[in-house]
């Protein structure tokens, strides 16, 4: 279990004081709602007129967030999208942190720093929409655990971590959503100007994959080793041999959330 969203001792600058990108408007819930389910039951009500509602729980345990995404491609491809948010959010993550901290990937949701669970990313998007259809809205949401101050002893959860057990600013959560929502929209600039390979590739590069195996993800944002590589984050022709790791079915259930909590397992 994740402490009660009162029980951290740190203190934040109201969530309304926000300063995001222009095309981002920030709406803010109490501690109680999260940001995720909010932000698809605004997109389910508002449809493409949700766009750029950026959701945040006003709590100081977690950062909870979430921004709705209208997409101009079917639901296969579309889901990408995800990828894009946790480079954003890894970005900025690693702009606040102590420097030279390694910062990776567990596939495909969870934010891994200095080797233990700091929070992950999550997707939703309309339940009816099949595969081939543009769907209406996507939310990307993310969540990181600011303190474990209420969950006792931090050496009986050795895996995970928090950002005040990491050295980060004590007054870092609107920071780093600002830094999460300027990353966001650059990351889908760059998507929409130069394709999706570049974003690829740096996703690839904080994701664990066996030395020596050419490495990709393909147009649906699944990870695909070995085989023969020639789009984003290739290596050297390797076999015919593939293996392939899913993103749609995985992306169902986050690796990093507690079903009882519905927050980052501790």
């Amino acid at each position: 279990m994740i402490a009660s969203p009162t029980a951290s001792p740190l203190k934040f600058r109201p969530a309304t004081d926000l300063v995001l990108p222009p095309s981002l408007t920030a709406r803010v819930v109490p501690a109680s709602r999260h940001a995720f389910a909010e932000a698809c039951a605004i997109a389910r009500r508002e449809g493409a007129e949700a766009a750029g509602i950026l959701v945040l729980a006003e709590r100081s345990d977690v950062l909870d967030v979430a921004v709705v995404l209208v997409p101009e491609e079917p639901l296969a491809s579309a889901r990408r999208a995800f990828l894009a948010g946790m480079m954003a959010l890894a970005d900025a993550v690693g702009a606040h942190g102590p420097p030279e901290m390694p910062l990776t990937f567990g596939w495909p949701d969870v934010l891994i720093f200095d080797g233990a669970r700091l929070g992950g990313g999550r997707l939703g998007w309309p339940e009816a929409c099949s595969e081939e259809v543009v769907p209406d809205w996507l939310v990307f949401s993310a969540m990181l655990i600011l303190s474990k101050a209420g969950a006792g002893d931090p050496g009986l959860t050795p895996g995970s971590t928090a950002l005040d057990e990491e050295g980060f600013p004590p007054d870092s959560r609107n920071a780093l959503v600002e830094s999460f929502a300027r990353n966001l929209i650059r990351t889908f600039s760059l998507w929409e100007e130069d394709g999706f390979s570049g974003i690829a590739a740096r996703y690839l590069s904080h994701l664990p994959t066996p030395a020596g195996m050419p490495v990709r993800i393909d147009r649906t944002g699944d990870v695909i080793l070995g085989g023969e590589t020639g789009g984003a984050g290739a290596g050297k022709a390797g076999t015919a041999e593939t293996e392939c790791w899913p993103l749609a079915s995985l992306l169902r259930a986050p690796g990093w959330q507690d079903p009882a909590t519905g927050t980052i397992r501790l």
